[in-house]
C-alpha cells in the first residue's frame, strides 16, 4: 500500500480550507485543522470532516504528522514555523514567511539545519498560461526581454467600513498592499522571466486613512462594508487611523536589463482579483490577466496578434503539466 503523507493545516479562515481541499486532491491525509478554538473554527473543521485542535502542539501530539501548512495571520508564521521545524516536520507557509528579513533568515537557517522541506506558497506559478509564457521566454520566442510591467488590483478594502486583520501592522506587518499582493506579482515575474529586481523607486499611499473597525471578526474577502440597513455606529465600529498603504506604484530595474513598473491596489472598484502582466521582448510580447485566466495575448509588430486559449494540446510541456481540464473547460 502506497504511503500517504499526513498534514496538519493551521488556520481555519479564508485560505486554510483551500489548503485542505488542495491537499486532499493530491492524496494527502489532512489529520488536523488548528484554529483559535472559536465556535467558527470548530464549525469549519466539522464541515471539512477534519479533527479540530486549539493549538499546533496539540495536533502534533495527537498522532503522526509529516507536514504542517501555515495559513494564519502573518505575525504567527515565524513562531509556528519554528515550532513545526523543531518538531522535525516539513513546512509550507503562506507568504510572507516572517514579519521581517532577519526573522525569515533565521527560519531558513533552522530549516536547512533540520533537513526538512520548507516552502512559501506562491500559487500563481501554477496557472497554465503564466507557465506557457515562461516556456516562451526560455525558448526565445519573445526575444530578449526589455519591459516587464503590470500589477495587482483588488477592491475589497475600498470602503472605510471594510476591515481585515491585515490593516493592523502588529498582525500583518508594516507593508500591506505591496507585501500582500505585490509579492505575488514580483514572484511571478521572477518565475516567468528568470530576472529579479535590482533597483526600485516606489510611491505608496494610504487612500483610506481612517477606517471603522467592526467589533466582530471579519473573514478575508467576506466584508463588503456596512451590514444591510445602514452604516455601523461609531460605538459598533470605532475609528482607526491606518498606518499601511492601500496603493503603491513601483518603478523597477531587473537583473537581466529589463525595465518596468508594478501598480498594486486594494481600493480599485470592480477589480476583484486582477493580477496582470505584460512582458515585452525584442520580437514579441505576452500578456495575461488572472480575471481572464483562460487567455494569453501574444503581440507582434510585423504579424497578426494572437489570443491563445488555454488548451493542453496547444501548450508547452511545463504548462500542459498543470492544465488538467480540456480546452474550453475553465479551470
Amino acid at each position: 500500500m502506497a504511503y500517504r503523507v499526513r498534514a496538519v493545516v493551521v488556520g481555519p479562515g479564508y485560505i486554510g480550507p483551500v489548503h485542505v481541499d488542495a491537499l486532499r486532491r493530491n492524496g494527502v491525509d489532512v489529520v488536523g485543522l488548528v484554529g483559535s478554538g472559536s465556535d467558527a473554527g470548530l464549525a469549519r473543521a466539522a464541515a471539512l470532516g477534519v479533527p479540530a485542535y486549539a493549538a499546533l502542539t496539540d495536533a502534533l501530539a495527537a498522532g503522526p504528522v509529516d507536514c504542517v501548512h501555515l495559513a494564519t495571520p502573518n505575525y504567527l508564521h515565524a513562531p509556528l514555523a519554528r515550532e513545526a521545524i523543531e518538531a522535525g516536520k516539513h513546512v509550507v507557509c503562506e507568504k510572507p514567511l516572517a514579519m521581517d528579513a532577519a526573522e525569515g533568515a533565521a527560519l531558513l537557517a533552522l530549516a536547512e539545519t533540520a533537513g526538512v522541506v520548507h516552502a512559501v506558497n506562491f500559487n500563481f506559478r501554477y496557472y497554465a498560461l503564466p507557465r506557457q509564457t515562461r516556456a516562451m521566454v526560455e525558448a526565445g520566442e519573445l526575444g530578449p526581454v526589455t519591459l516587464i510591467h503590470g500589477g495587482y488590483l483588488q477592491d475589497w478594502l475600498l470602503l472605510p467600513t471594510d476591515w481585515n486583520w491585515r490593516l493592523d501592522p502588529d498582525l500583518g506587518g508594516g507593508l500591506r498592499a505591496v507585501a500582500d499582493i505585490g509579492s505575488h506579482w514580483l514572484d511571478l515575474m521572477g518565475f516567468v522571466t528568470g530576472q529579479h529586481p535590482v533597483a526600485l523607486c516606489a510611491d505608496l499611499a494610504t487612500v483610506v486613512p481612517v477606517r471603522q473597525k467592526p467589533t466582530r471578526a471579519v473573514e478575508t474577502f467576506a466584508n463588503k462594508g456596512a451590514e444591510p440597513g445602514g452604516e455601523p455606529s461609531a460605538a459598533e465600529a470605532p475609528p482607526i487611523e491606518i498606518q499601511t498603504e492601500d496603493y503603491a506604484s513601483v518603478l523597477l530595474r531587473w537583473s537581466g536589463g529589463a525595465r518596468g513598473a508594478m501598480t498594486v491596489s486594494q481600493v480599485s472598484p470592480g477589480r476583484k482579483n486582477r493580477l496582470w502582466f505584460e512582458i515585452d521582448g525584442a520580437r514579441a510580447a505576452a500578456a495575461w490577466d488572472a480575471e481572464r485566466g483562460e487567455e494569453l495575448w501574444i503581440g507582434r509588430r510585423d504579424g497578426p496578434n494572437a489570443l491563445l486559449q488555454r488548451d493542453p494540446s496547444l501548450l508547452a510541456a511545463e504548462a500542459r503539466a498543470v492544465s488538467a481540464a480540456p480546452g474550453g473547460h475553465a479551470e
